[in-house]
């Protein structure tokens, strides 16, 4: 049955987009909500993914491919969360002068680096990523961040409404549990990225800084 199942997907759930002419790297909500212990929204799952995302950033930094960072934040009566504040009471907590709304510092983004403040999962809902992109003339978006089964999948499905290619580095997202995170590395696959590992991405980042140098 699975077997009969696996190969219905075959042709129709396997194609890879592949990369455009110009990638940029998105740094999706990787704050201190999620690393710091004790916090509501602390997962393991997103400590991991920002620590194996430290030389991925280098490289990309080093190869001059552009880095822009998301985070969450709310006006203390939560009025611009709308029903998602509700939803999720515990963003409430994500206000100006909060430690959990910063960047963990394993991450942090230096001054070149595009910081966009967000209310809601996507990256491109109700922010300018997406004429800003188009603006420096990129196509490819590398995902990074948190939660894969959130924000990140919420911008992968924009990313490709929007017209943008989108790849994640398995290892530089992260999620509470690993079956929501499977499932949507499985999903977003199929329908909206392609979903390659860490050292494929390192590896074309690499060439492409060959490539500008030569």
């Amino acid at each position: 049955m699975n077997q009969s199942r696996e190969s219905n997907y075959t042709g129709v759930f396997d194609t890879l987009l592949g990369w455009g002419a110009k990638p940029a790297l998105l740094v999706i909500d990787f704050t201190c909500a999620y690393t710091t212990p004790g916090s509501p929204l602390y997962a393991e799952g997103v400590v991991a993914a920002a620590e194996a995302s430290v030389d991925l950033l280098a490289i990309a930094r080093a190869g001059g491919t552009p880095v822009v960072y998301t985070k969450v934040m709310y006006h203390p009566s939560g009025v611009d969360g709308g029903l998602f504040t509700r939803k999720v009471p515990a963003l409430r907590r994500l206000v100006a002068g909060e430690r959990l709304v910063e960047i963990d510092n394993r991450v942090a983004p230096q001054p070149e680096d595009l910081v966009i403040v967000k209310n809601y999962p996507s990256a491109f809902f109700g922010t300018s990523l997406a004429s800003t992109l188009t603006a420096e003339g990129i196509d490819t978006l590398i995902l990074i961040g948190c939660s894969t089964s959130g924000c990140v999948r919420a911008t992968a499905i924009d990313a490709i409404q929007h017209g943008f290619r989108a790849i994640v580095p398995r290892e530089c997202v992260g999620d509470r549990h690993n079956g929501p995170h499977d499932a949507n590395l499985f999903d977003m696959n199929a329908k909206y990225a392609d979903v390659l590992p860490k050292a494929e991405v390192v590896a074309h980042l690499k060439g492409l800084a060959r490539t500008d140098a030569a």
